[in-house]
Formats: C-alpha cells, sequence, structure tokens
C-alpha cells in the first residue's frame, strides 16, 4: 500500500472535524449536495457543494465592498484522486474567485511542471510542513510535525531534513507531494495589495491543513470510502442541527 492509496480515503480537513471547529458566532456551514459524478474535472469522482456562512470572521476590508446579506461563499469541489479542484465564489461579489487544483503524486515535490504552465504562469513556491514558519498564537503541540509519531503507523516524527532523507534512500519511505495551482479572479481596481495578502493567507491555509493531515493521521488512516460517506453524512445532519438552533435563538 503507497501514500496516494492511503490518503485516498484522507479525512479532509476542509470538512468534518475541522468543520465541527469553525463553528460558532456568525458562522456555520450547508452542504447543498454530495454526490458522484461522471466526465467531469478528473473523470469521474465526487462532486460536493457547500454553503459556508462566514459572519464577523473575514477581514474587514472585504465587509466594506459587501451587503450584510453577502456574508457567505460558496465552495465546490470536484475529488477524483489522485486530482482535485476546489472553486470559491461569493455570489454577491461577480469578480471574485478562487480555484485550487491539486495533483496528488508519490515524490517529494521534485516534478518541474505538473500543470504544463507556460514561463509567464509559473510562481512556484514549495510549503514545508516542518520548516515553515507558524506564529506562536498559532502554534499547537499536538500539530507539530517535529513532535508528532503516529500509534498506528509508527512513522514520525520528521526531521527538519526529511525530504533529503528520503530523497537519499528512495523507495524505503512511502512519501506523497501535494501539487497546487491557485488561481485567483480579482477584479477591483485599487485593493490588489490587500488581495495579494489575502492570497498568502490562503497559502497559509492550505500548510496549515497539511500539518494537520499528518498530525491526525491515525483519524484517519485504514478508513474505507463507506466510512467516509458516514462520517460526511453524520457531519450534515450535525450542522442542520447547528444551523436551525442559530435560527431559533434569531427568532
Amino acid at each position: 500500500l503507497n501514500h496516494l492509496e492511503e490518503t485516498k480515503y484522507l479525512l479532509p480537513p476542509d470538512s468534518t472535524a475541522s468543520t465541527e471547529e469553525s463553528c460558532g458566532e456568525g458562522s456555520g456551514v450547508e452542504i447543498l449536495e454530495n454526490k458522484p459524478y461522471e466526465d467531469g474535472p478528473g473523470g469521474s469522482g465526487q462532486y460536493t457543494h457547500k454553503v459556508y456562512h462566514i459572519g464577523k470572521h473575514i477581514p474587514s476590508w472585504f465587509c466594506a465592498i459587501l451587503p450584510q446579506a453577502a456574508l457567505r461563499v460558496e465552495e465546490e469541489s470536484w475529488n477524483a484522486y489522485p486530482y482535485t479542484r476546489t472553486r470559491y465564489t461569493c455570489p454577491f461579489v461577480e469578480k471574485f474567485s478562487i480555484d485550487i487544483e491539486t495533483y496528488y503524486k508519490p515524490d517529494t515535490g521534485n516534478q518541474a511542471d505538473v500543470f504544463n504552465l507556460s514561463s509567464a504562469e509559473k510562481r512556484q513556491r514549495t510549503v514545508d510542513i516542518v520548516k515553515d514558519y507558524i506564529p506562536p498564537h498559532e502554534y499547537l503541540v499536538e500539530e507539530d510535525p517535529k513532535l508528532y509519531q503516529s500509534i498506528k503507523t509508527r512513522r514520525g516524527p520528521l526531521s527538519e531534513d526529511w525530504i533529503e532523507e528520503i530523497n537519499h534512500n528512495p523507495g524505503q519511505t512511502v512519501v506523497m507531494c501535494a501539487y497546487k495551482l491557485c488561481k485567483v479572479e480579482f477584479r477591483y481596481w485599487g485593493m490588489q495589495s490587500k488581495i495579494e495578502r489575502f492570497i498568502h493567507d490562503v497559502g497559509k491555509y492550505l500548510g496549515s491543513a497539511h500539518r494537520q493531515a499528518w498530525c491526525w493521521q491515525d483519524e484517519w488512516y485504514g478508513l474505507t470510502i463507506e466510512d467516509i460517506r458516514q462520517l460526511e453524512l453524520e457531519t450534515q445532519l450535525m450542522q442542520q442541527k447547528a444551523n436551525v438552533f442559530q435560527f431559533d435563538l434569531m427568532w
């Protein structure tokens, strides 16, 4: 069993556990659709359509260009593992979207051009879940790859030179790299610097999500697709109850 097969059933950081943690005042998630698809992005896979009620959890400068009723973000995702695509839009902001494509490969990130981009389109950055800076207020001991060791797989902790160690001993360790292409459309004059900082925050989130994927591996290792669907159903029912409770409080 290679790492690509293992992570096919990875508990997604943007659902279940992390979604439960994100619920709070002015927030919430609705799962509108969750169904298989054929002949879509990546071939055949699972399509999910969610709505995030983001409330107070967005930057104040973004609130300034939105009416109160527009504080929601829609997420569409196509999971045709080892290819996935996720698109974020805001219905009230016509000129804004974030599109993230991902290819999962059994290597340490040494493929130069997975997406066949032109030289003008390339702007690469490597995210290392061990070496990337974590602000002190965001640091969690239980999510530190340099300290974590899996009970089920006995993998970890990871050293500062973990990538070089794997490259020097190919075939001795299972490994996977997520190649991500992020495309952002934002056509509002005078706000380019703010959206660039926002894009940088998206990159920080991706690093955090993959750190969690590694440090939560005992939660997803060994799961089947049936287990994943059951977890998704339980999460959806929990979120629906939470949304009804919030609605009752409003009235």
